[in-house]
């Protein structure tokens, strides 16, 4: 692609006559650079890019995308293009050479500390029963019907968005439910997609490792409904927001979009109220600015009525029926490690939940302590949790807390342990366990020993959480992933019970 038409929109280069050269693609990864390939430096947050100007160089940069001019070689023959901003940059280049893919799509995108990847899949649900093939672009991969590509990260970087982006349009794609990550919003991943529908789940502590305060992180999720919605193009735009939540009622929508809150609260735009719930059912009503209906959704949990609740929204925006959305939501199949039940002929109820933050442990346990309490049983709950290494350890406590208040038994263990020592993580959640609980708390450090462990223990009718990696089919130690899938453990716990 010429260069000209990659800048044409790039403030303080746009209308500027360029050399006529053809770019054989964008890179920001020096490593893989080739001939008259264009370098973007980004200043990372360990690494500057800028260092890697000499690799890309050899590697044959024809172009490279600088803030800092100074650091390029004088003996670069080839053409050198200052911005305020290269991350900025990065995201319009990587639309421009895929074809801004994203503008003959619906776009939704769905941010929040909880519920993302649940209402992607919901959305999905939603508009495939509507004739409209949707991707997917969020935590547990990447697919569009049949087609499955894996997926390293929640909101992947502009280059591979762009590129997935394009092939979902290629491949029939008519809608794109898509994770909007805070990290993503504050590095600029997503500026160049025009979004149709945005949507906010919550606001929860995590991340606080990169954001360091809720507010910082409250302000990167703000973008998506004041930067982004503000420049779009596609009208009219929906911003559908969880009134429920202190933050959800804080947030800011730009002027252009139409504003649909969600919750409980009556007032809502879309408003619930839970008929009834068990494992594997919940009933409710629900009113939207179309009508009011009665809806089932197969799943468990309040926090899961408000996921199918911002879905249906969604599909309301984009024109489609109540009565389809309902359709779909009524036989909706789950997603991967959200409240995942693991089938057994033990009379144990287990089920797998990618819970990481206090906040999704108390939606999950929650969901639970209600459908226990509904069925008038006596049954006990038991958690089993860890936390990840090298992310924030304020919440590690905090996680012991929730999982005590609302478990009879409680098994801490490795998650993700990372670079970090797994006990030293362990005694950062110990030190949320007061002296009156330790007695309901078992330290077991090795995950496959600790979920073989209260599987054998547990009695007939008790209820099993393995709550912190649900879809991961891998464990994170020191710097290498192994196999490990917490669905195919408890399986095999499972098998081998007595």
């Amino acid at each position: 692609m010429k260069l000209q038409h990659l800048f044409s929109t790039i403030p303080g280069i746009a209308g500027h006559v360029l050399p006529d050269i053809e770019v054989s693609g964008i890179f920001n990864d020096a490593r893989k650079v080739v001939s008259d390939g264009l370098f973007v430096a980004i200043r990372g947050v360990k690494v500057d890019g800028h260092s890697f100007i000499p690799d890309a160089i050899n590697n044959g940069a024809a172009v490279l995308v600088v803030e800092d001019p100074n650091q390029v070689p004088n003996s670069f023959k080839g053409f050198v293009l200052r911005v305020e901003n290269t991350r900025e940059a990065l995201d319009v280049l990587a639309s421009h050479y895929h074809g801004d893919p994203a503008e003959e799509m619906f776009c939704v995108g769905v941010t929040g500390t909880n519920g993302k990847t649940s209402v992607t899949y919901m959305v999905e649900a939603i508009f495939n029963h509507s004739q409209n093939p949707t991707g997917v672009i969020g935590t547990v991969n990447h697919h569009l019907l049949e087609k499955v590509w894996p997926s390293d990260m929640t909101t992947p970087d502009p280059i591979n968005l762009q590129k997935r982006l394009r092939e979902f349009k290629d491949a029939g794609a008519k809608a794109v439910a898509m994770e909007v990550s805070s990290h993503a919003l504050d590095q600029h991943r997503v500026d160049s997609v025009p979004f149709n529908t945005v949507i906010f789940t919550n606001l929860t502590r995590d991340h606080l490792d990169y954001h360091e305060t809720m507010e910082k992180y409250f302000e990167s999720k703000q973008r998506l409904f004041t930067d982004l919605l503000w420049k779009t193009e596609k009208l009219p735009c929906f911003a559908i927001i969880n009134i429920d939540d202190k933050y959800g009622r804080r947030m800011h929508v730009a002027d252009p979009a139409v504003l649909w809150t969600y919750g409980a609260d009556k007032s809502a735009d879309l408003s619930f109220k839970i008929k009834s719930m068990d494992f594997a059912l919940t009933v409710f009503d629900l009113k939207t600015p179309v009508g009011t209906t009665e809806v089932e959704l197969p799943m468990s949990g309040t926090h899961n009525v408000m996921n199918a609740v911002a879905a249906m929204g969604a599909g309301l925006s984009a024109g489609i029926p109540l009565e389809v959305c309902k359709a779909a939501i009524a036989s909706f199949t789950g997603v991967p490690g959200r409240l995942q039940a693991v089938p057994n002929n033990k009379n144990l109820s287990v089920f797998v939940d990618y819970a990481h933050s206090p906040d999704a442990l108390e939606n999950v346990l929650t969901a639970l302590t209600k459908v226990r309490e509904s069925l008038k049983s006596n049954a006990k709950i038991w958690t089993i949790f860890g936390c990840g290494g090298d992310r924030d350890k304020g919440k590690r406590p905090l996680m012991a807390e929730m999982a005590l208040k609302f478990s009879d038994a409680v098994v801490v263990t490795s998650d993700n342990p990372r670079t970090e020592e797994p006990q030293s993580i362990i005694e950062d959640i110990l030190k949320g366990v007061t002296a009156q609980d330790k007695n309901r708390v078992i330290v077991l450090a090795d995950r496959k020993e600790a979920i073989h462990a209260t599987i054998s223990k547990a009695q007939e009718g008790d209820v099993i959480l393995i709550a912190g990696k649900g879809h991961e089919d891998y464990q994170i130690i020191g710097s290498t992933k192994f196999p490990f899938s917490d669905v195919q453990v408890a399986e095999q716990a499972l098998q081998g019970r007595v």
